[in-house]
């Protein structure tokens, strides 16, 4: 990959993009589509920058509904004309005694990741307050529907679902317009649920906090735009629009939080 290209993005984001200039080369050297597992949202928008410097290339993301977080990306040259199949997306619902058992966004992660499947093959997991689904690439689908029947001691049942099923999430994302002194992450976690510095950074240092899907524990690491940061306990933040400075010197931000 170019280093020009390199200089943009950060320095342990490097692998990633060495590894999407392989499929973009892969589609213009077979002349073919070429399909993605699931990316995370700061993902999706660094392989569409690298894709879009391409003349004879296209792209196009989809997670099997609107506004999904966790999409898969195609890659494709002009004559060709993509379709939601051509994601290669299974829906399941989840399927358990509603009354008597109650399941949770993490406890379901965990149970797929601890039978072995890797995280890039499941995209959303979605509930409406009752209902559970999750989705998954066509590709893994079998293994885990025969792998998992319970999630933690609750006995449950996988249940194949057409796209066209998948139930309406709960949205409680609020975007809050803001100024900050930095794009540190600490001060980002400070800012968007209303805690100290110190107990942010405490949370950091505690591995309690991942960014874009993976621990980070730096508090001073700088956030920018598409990145997704978790704090267990709290909730989630993405940095959604950098709006310039202040006057005296501080920066205008929106920021969008999900509260526990």
């Amino acid at each position: 990959m170019d280093k020009n290209i390199e200089q943009h993005f950060r320095k342990e984001e490097v692998p990633f993009i060495d590894s999407c200039a392989d499929l973009i080369d892969e589609s213009i050297n077979q002349y073919r589509p070429v399909l993605t597992k699931f990316l995370n949202p700061r993902q999706v928008y660094i392989l569409t920058t690298l894709v879009n410097r391409q003349p004879d290339l296209q792209i196009k993301s989809f997670g099997g509904y609107d506004n999904a977080e966790m999409k898969r990306c195609l890659i494709y040259p002009d004559y060709f004309t993509p379709t939601d199949d051509d994601f290669k997306l299974q829906l399941f619902e989840i399927r358990y005694p509603v009354k008597f058992s109650k399941l949770r966004h993490s406890k379901i992660l965990g149970t797929v990741l601890g039978a072995g499947i890797e995280r890039t093959t499941i995209g959303d997991i979605l509930t409406d307050g009752t209902h559970w689904q999750f989705f998954c690439t066509e590709e893994i689908a079998d293994f885990i529907k025969m792998q998992i029947n319970a999630i933690g001691k609750t006995k449950i049942s996988l249940i194949e679902t057409p796209l066209k099923e998948v139930i309406v999430p709960e949205n409680d994302w609020k975007d809050e317009s803001t100024t900050v002194s930095s794009f540190r992450m600490d001060t980002l976690i400070s800012e968007g649920f209303n805690i100290s510095r110190n107990d942010a950074k405490e949370l950091v240092s505690h591995q309690k906090v991942h960014l874009n899907w993976a621990v980070n524990m730096r508090p001073d690491y700088e956030i920018t735009t598409h990145d997704v940061v978790s704090v267990r306990r709290y909730g989630r933040l993405k940095l959604k629009r950098q709006d310039g400075e202040t006057k005296k010197g501080k920066y205008r931000a929106v920021i969008s939080v999900l509260k526990k």
